[in-house]
């Protein structure tokens, strides 16, 4: 599979009620250092259940200008969430579906990584 193929995917928890749409992804690099880079794996989702547009950055909770932009921006992806992709149970046809006891997790993104 390849990341294209999960973005905008409908997000479904274990009783099959849409959650929102996958926004984007989150990975962490934490193999060993090869020619060109390390390893990267995929660490979760990030769900938005009003939009499927991107945070344009506006996701790490130091970026706040221009205000006009940022305060649409946050508006707009209100109620969104990071998933751990342990919590993802399956993925099928109708969509993403997630483990009955998933945690919703800020989808902000800070400088110290706490995936």
């Amino acid at each position: 599979m390849i990341l294209s193929d999960l973005l905008n995917r409908p997000v479904l928890d274990a009783e099959g009620r849409t959650l929102g749409k996958v926004l984007d992804a989150r990975f962490v690099i934490d193999g060993a250092p090869t020619q060109l880079l390390a390893e990267a794996r995929l660490a979760g989702l990030i769900v938005s259940p009003h939009t499927g547009t991107t945070f344009l950055g506006y996701e790490r909770t130091d970026e706040n200008s221009p205000w006009l932009i940022a305060a649409f921006l946050r508006w707009r992806h209100r109620g969104s969430f990071y998933v751990r992709w342990e919590d993802v149970e399956m993925l099928t046809e109708r969509g993403v579906v997630l483990v009955a006891a998933y945690a919703r997790r800020s989808a902000a993104l800070s400088t110290s990584i706490g995936i």
